[in-house]
């Protein structure tokens, strides 16, 4: 049965062959004030988020729980991408780390690019090129084209060689992968900064991805990642022009992006896949992460919430992006608060 459903019913709704269809008037049934409240977060089109204008009446307690449940839906969602990727490398766990950790020294503008490249290699040369210093770089380079043109320095030459080789050997294609940015980059996140460092991250830690889900703190993760580039970039950033020696080591907040966006998802992701609960575990360690700085958490925090840790700042870009965005007020804490009010 068909069921037309209004507000206020002032007009008749007819189906095509004119009989009339029935109508659920609302009006009758539901309390003003919760409809006009309502109404005032679906049409609050100029503000940040719906309740703007209200938020700062929240209860704490009540936001703190929340967010929680928050975390854990946006760990579910990033689990989506290691499935996908797990299903493409027939369930080799190791591949998938491998994949992910790529992208994520990608950062947000050089992720899928990353990516891209880290999967048209087969995670079998990866394991090969342990012990060979300058192979992995090479050949991650090669396969973002960051080694097209002819130059005159002796280490890109030298780079060239040894990607060509593998290149050759191993069919390597970098058809369809998309060039890497440096405009709009800081020069210690240049491309061929992240490559090299996660080259040599793979040059030195073996069986990484049992380190990882046998790691238990925050600063054995912080051990396993560290990482530096490989000697040439100590006085580069690119192949065209020296630099001030610098040893280029990744920090300690770019160690931080990669366990929020990479360590912590993809153990998630591993521990439903074998049966085991261990969310505790990974709430105590994000919790000892310090919270992202970006526009919407320090939006949030001139409404009055602060994210005092990594858990809180994914939870609250989780609520901006996937509830007030889509004013799913109907679904949120806050807003079923607010329009209880």
């Amino acid at each position: 049965m068909i069921l037309h459903v209004v507000w206020e019913h002032d007009v008749e709704v007819f189906r095509s062959d004119r009989t009339k269809i029935p109508v659920l008037e609302l009006k009758k049934f539901v309390n003003p004030n919760l409809w006009n409240q309502y109404k005032v977060l679906v049409e609050a089109n100029e503000d940040w988020i719906p309740c703007e204008n209200q938020f700062p009446q929240n209860s704490t307690f009540l936001t703190k729980h929340f967010l929680e449940r928050l975390y854990v839906e946006r760990l579910e969602l990033k689990t989506e991408l290691f499935y996908k990727l797990l299903e493409r490398s027939n369930n080799n766990w190791e591949a998938v780390l491998f994949q992910s950790l790529v992208k994520g020294f990608g950062l947000n503008l050089n992720g899928d690019s990353f990516l891209a490249s880290a999967q048209s290699i087969p995670f079998s040369l990866v394991r090969k090129t342990q012990g060979k210093p300058l192979a992995l770089e090479a050949i991650l380079m090669g396969q973002l084209g960051l080694l097209e043109k002819d130059q005159d320095a002796g280490f890109f030459r030298k780079l060239k060689t040894i990607y060509t080789s593998y290149q050759q050997n191993y069919s390597l294609v970098a058809i369809g992968i998309p060039k890497p940015h440096f405009f709009r980059l800081r020069p210690s996140n240049f491309p061929t900064i992240r490559i090299s460092q996660v080259a040599n991250l793979y040059q030195n830690q073996t069986s990484l991805f049992a380190k990882i889900t046998e790691a238990n703190t925050l600063e054995d993760f912080y051990t396993l990642l560290k990482t530096k580039t490989s000697e040439y970039w100590e006085t580069h950033y690119t192949f065209e022009k020296k630099s001030k020696k610098r040893v280029k080591s990744v920090s300690q907040s770019f160690i931080n992006l990669l366990i929020i966006n990479v360590i912590i998802p993809l153990r998630f992701c591993y521990d439903q896949y074998i049966g085991r609960d261990k969310t505790e575990q990974l709430f105590s360690i994000v919790r000892d992460v310090a919270a992202e700085k970006n526009s919407i958490i320090q939006k949030f925090k001139a409404l009055g919430l602060t994210a005092s840790d990594a858990l809180e700042s994914q939870s609250l870009i989780q609520l901006k992006q996937h509830y007030c965005q889509t004013k799913r007020c109907l679904e949120c804490a806050i807003g079923n608060s607010l329009l209880r009010a």
